[in-house]
């Protein structure tokens, strides 16, 4: 028997089966196109998404047919969502979290409940990526796709709905919507008038882990899937990869190095105060029953060191293609060993926690007629780091604590940035074996729920294995404090300048 993880991502999908040990037995992932009508908004056609979805199915269905498939669950980006008519047709595109269109209708939320209340119903902080301004922007350009719309699915719920399950989704993708209320678990109905909507076309919100139903036998045939596949309430993809990566104790803390970075720390408590409030940190429902996730992210991670690998390492391009060996290993293997003294703002698309300035900048600060490339490779790592460490050093003062951090994506493989992450935080950072932590996540839960493991925590702890962990080393956290006390004033100081310049 096999578990079945998906994933849904902004620009493509994959399915991953894993064996009831953890390990990956077939993958496969399909990219989609984002449509952009105009200048600042980003759409998914939610049919394409679907049908590379099957896709992906039907391949790993059938490289595992000595391992049949048995439950299986499914992982997306929040916010984004797909009206559907009363045949189950997709009405519009679904617009994701980033597009920019649904900018005016904050102020009418702030206006009408304030900042704090939507806060503390929520758990997210006021802004126009979620799933109601969204809403209200179809509502009010497109008045006709709500009057229709008898479903309004995010995609873990789009994937389970066409898979045959009633309407369903589950607490962590609700809580993207700016309509749940956090605390009772349910829709908020009073969000809910306010945008229009009426709470019959939402779906049944549960919590992760639970089952659905088992997968009709006409579509599982159409697929390819095996007859009798369980349906089970996957997540968000940040507590799902929180989950995949082991994070099933109070005040561990996942660490996703990627595109963007995100620390996702867990917690017993819904964390919900004013510091958490003023520095745009949300909290809802984790994957893993009894806890609670904060989210601390900065939207500017590996695309700065993918940058610098473009515009400035054409040598080391070259020597990669000529030897196979990974560009970043190059970059890395070169650069500076000892903490710098370059300091870099890496506000180099916009910035993510705490500010939320799309007007900021990116900044190398110390840079002399001595300072040589070895250098500025190493300060960018660095920059990007101090940047989280101010995360951390937030949440703190909130209430929460981080005491260990496991490492997830592409940046958890580069063995250089890991150790100056742990110099800087000063805390230890571990990097688990599997290293596709949200499809995993959505294994354990599809499991748990199906009698595979006793228990969701029981399971990630079984499952998520530590390959490896670096520790601080004391000297370099020494000199990084020193350091960290600088990169605090730079953004206050340049801000102003920043905001002046076109």
């Amino acid at each position: 028997m096999s578990l079945l993880g998906i994933d849904v991502g902004t620009t493509g999908c994959k399915a991953v089966a894993f064996n009831k040990e953890g390990k990956i037995l077939s993958s496969d992932y399909r990219e989609y196109p984002l449509h952009s009508p105009q200048p600042g908004w980003a759409e998914l056609d939610g049919n394409r998404v679907w049908n590379d979805i099957k896709a992906c199915l039907g391949k790993v269905a059938a490289e595992t047919k000595n391992d049949p498939i048995t439950a299986l669950a499914v992982s997306c980006q929040g916010e984004a969502v797909s009206p559907l008519d009363e045949n189950g047709e997709i009405l519009h595109n679904a617009l994701v979290s980033f597009d920019n269109r649904t900018e005016s209708y904050v102020p009418q939320w702030e206006e009408r409940f304030g900042r704090k209340k939507v806060f503390e119903v929520t758990g997210q902080p006021l802004a126009a990526l979620f799933t109601a301004q969204k809403l209200q922007w179809i509502r009010d350009n497109r008045p006709q796709v709500l009057q229709k719309a008898k479903a309004i699915l995010g995609f873990e719920d789009l994937v389970m709905f066409r898979l045959g399950m009633p309407p369903t989704t589950d607490y962590t993708l609700a809580a993207r919507t700016l309509l749940f209320d956090v605390r009772k678990a349910d829709w908020c109905d009073e969000f809910l008038e306010f945008v229009g909507i009426d709470r019959a076309v939402m779906p049944v919100p549960k919590p992760s882990g639970t089952v659905v139903g088992t997968i009709p036998d006409k579509i599982a045939d159409e697929i390819g899937l095996p007859r009798g596949v369980q349906v089970v309430t996957g997540g968000h993809d940040q507590p799902c990869q929180t989950l995949g990566a082991g994070v099933t104790e109070a005040n561990e803390a996942s660490y996703g190095i990627g595109t963007v970075e995100c620390i996702a720390p867990a917690f017993e408590e819904l964390l919900l105060n004013d510091v958490m409030l003023s520095n745009n940190i949300c909290c809802y429902h984790h994957t893993c029953p009894g806890f609670y996730i904060a989210l601390t992210y900065n939207l500017t991670g590996g695309s700065l060191f993918r940058w610098y690998r473009d515009n400035f390492a054409q040598d080391e391009n070259r020597r990669a293609r000529e030897t196979g060996r990974d560009v970043y290993d190059i970059l890395t293997s070169e650069a500076a060993q000892q903490p710098t003294k370059l300091l870099v703002l890496p506000h180099f698309t916009t910035t993510g926690v705490p500010h939320f300035d799309t007007h900021s900048r990116g900044a190398i600060l110390g840079l002399t007629l001595g300072t040589t490339k070895a250098e500025v490779t190493r300060a960018l790592l660095e920059g990007l780091t101090y940047e989280m460490r101010m995360c951390i050093d937030l949440l703190y003062k909130a209430g929460g604590r981080v005491n260990n951090l496991r490492a997830t994506g592409g940046g958890a493989k580069s063995p250089y940035w890991l150790q100056i992450k742990a110099d800087i935080m000063g805390l230890p950072i571990s990097v688990p074996a599997v290293s596709e932590a949200g499809c995993l996540g959505c294994a354990i839960l599809a499991g748990s729920a199906t009698g595979v493991y006793a228990s969701i925590r029981e399971a990630a702890r079984q499952l998520a294995r530590i390959e490896r962990t670096y520790e601080p080393q004391p000297e370099n956290h020494k000199i990084y404090n020193d350091r960290f006390v600088l990169y605090k004033e730079i953004y206050p100081k340049l801000n102003d300048l920043f905001h002046r310049m076109p």
